[in-house]
């Protein structure tokens, strides 16, 4: 028996958040998470990676929400670990980029969105290749983005 507070509990209260997440019990997802989180920041310390995992998880359930003030601080503190534990340059970086990008964007602050696409572009493309799926998806939300601003999308487009 593990207790309530050892990491294969937080593990269990993860999947358990995610699966109540695409359950649309958001509440119970919402708190699930959180103690997860609790429990990583005691067992890992409040800078591993899998607290960061935890942090953007817990920001992805807010921001499907629209609940974009509670989840922009969750994505900045995740990528502030990301960049220092696995650096400016991991896939996992490059996720939170593009998550906190979105963000933005759904916000209308256009000009933050825009250089956080472009990094998450810039490694994807660097770690994966230009036509790997993870790629792609990014190159679109930039091409949105752009869109979005009146921008033309040509070589965003011409490299899918």
């Amino acid at each position: 028996m593990y207790g309530r507070d050892h990491p294969n509990t937080e593990y269990l209260l993860n999947n358990l958040a995610i699966l109540s997440d695409e359950q649309s019990k958001f509440e119970e997802a919402s708190s699930l998470y959180q103690r997860a989180l609790a429990i990583k920041e005691k067992a890992l310390g409040f800078d591993h990676p899998e607290t960061a995992s935890t942090l953007n998880n817990l920001a992805n359930l807010y921001y499907n929400q629209g609940k974009n003030a509670e989840a922009a601080p969750l994505y900045l503190r995740a990528l502030a670990i990301k960049e220092k534990v696995l650096g400016p340059n991991h896939p996992e970086t490059a996720s939170t980029l593009n998550n906190l990008a979105l963000l933005y964007r759904d916000q209308g602050k256009d000009t933050e969105a825009e250089p956080r696409y472009l990094r998450a572009l810039a490694i994807r493309e660097k770690v994966f290749g230009p036509d790997h799926p993870s790629t792609k998806e990014v190159r679109e939300n930039y091409s949105d983005l752009l869109q979005k601003m009146g921008q033309k999308t040509e070589v965003v487009d011409q490299e899918e």
